[in-house]
């Protein structure tokens, strides 16, 4: 037993030290600094978009132990995402995994540099799951809960398989648990970032909530509820398109509306500048209005 337990120590170890060349320190506000992973070689970092309280004077601390002024590339504050990007070549860059391969009960290292040398903390995955929504309404392509104790400074630092590959970001701030946002969520939102400073979302400019359809509607339509706007901002896509308070959205093009969570993903960054077909009910009476999504 002593020596199996030896052997997973060493293996442990050998781990972190493997890994350690691809996380960084990142210094973004005061008094404490967190944690990037390299996204590229060329230079781009990618961290916790919470910890960085000012959008210049950034640093980043390299392992070995060279500190770079870093800019910033851009943010997204709804998936606690942020890209930056520091003058440097050749930077390692990690193995990266795939959620497909976890399971509940996975052994799993999350590794911090809120100083010059590297830390770790061991751990197993407790939760997984589907796509979900944070509560700033970011999507997240699968849930990723683990049960490592995420210390000072570990935010924006990877999560390890045993078999050193990265499998997500770490992030504090955005279910009060230890969450890792998936290399799937990593990538397309970093591609976003690099490619427009930012994730470009539609956007329709109304204020919503989900109400109950007669019971005629709900067995004619095969849907429950919808959404019933409760305000419209002037001179938003909703109010060119003539969408009036007391309507009630029902669905957009084919997408069956019936909760806010509907609405967000049939607002995706390709409906923006499209016109699409909006599916209402007012005065209980059924129309459609085509609308131009904007982008938020």
């Amino acid at each position: 037993m002593a020596e199996v337990i030896q052997e997973m120590s060493a293996g442990l170890a050998k781990l972190v030290e493997a890994a350690q060349a691809v996380v960084v320190r990142v210094d973004g506000r005061r008094r404490l600094s967190a944690t990037g992973i390299v996204w590229s070689e060329d230079g781009v970092i990618v961290t916790a978009n919470h910890v960085l309280r000012r959008d210049n004077k950034l640093r980043v601390g390299l392992a070995d132990g060279s500190k770079i002024d870093a800019e910033l590339i851009g943010r997204d504050p709804t998936t606690d995402l942020a890209a930056l990007r520091i003058k440097s070549a050749g930077l390692e860059t990690p193995n990266w995994g795939k959620p497909s391969d976890l399971q509940i009960g996975h052994i799993v290292l999350a590794l911090g540099r809120p100083g010059k040398s590297v830390q770790a903390t061991l751990g197993i995955i407790s939760a997984l799951g589907g796509t979900w929504r944070t509560p700033a309404g970011g999507q997240v392509e699968n849930y990723l809960q683990t049960d490592v104790i995420m210390y000072p400074g570990f935010s924006g630092g990877p999560l390890l398989s045993v078999e050193g590959s990265v499998l997500g970001l770490n992030t504090s701030a955005i279910r009060g648990v230890s969450v890792s946002l998936p290399t799937t969520t990593l990538q397309r939102v970093v591609e976003s970032l690099l490619a427009h400073g930012r994730v470009r979302r539609g956007y329709l400019g109304v204020g919503i909530q989900a109400v109950k359809l007669p019971q005629s509607l709900v067995e004619e339509l095969g849907q429950e509820t919808g959404l019933l706007v409760v305000s419209v901002e002037p001179d938003s896509p909703a109010d060119e398109a003539g969408i009036t308070l007391g309507d009630t959205i029902l669905a957009m093009d084919e997408n069956v509306i019936e909760q806010m969570d509907d609405l967000l993903a049939a607002l995706g960054h390709e409906r923006v500048g499209t016109e699409t077909m909006l599916q209402l009910l007012r005065g209980g009476e059924k129309l459609e209005r085509s609308v131009k999504i904007g982008e938020r």
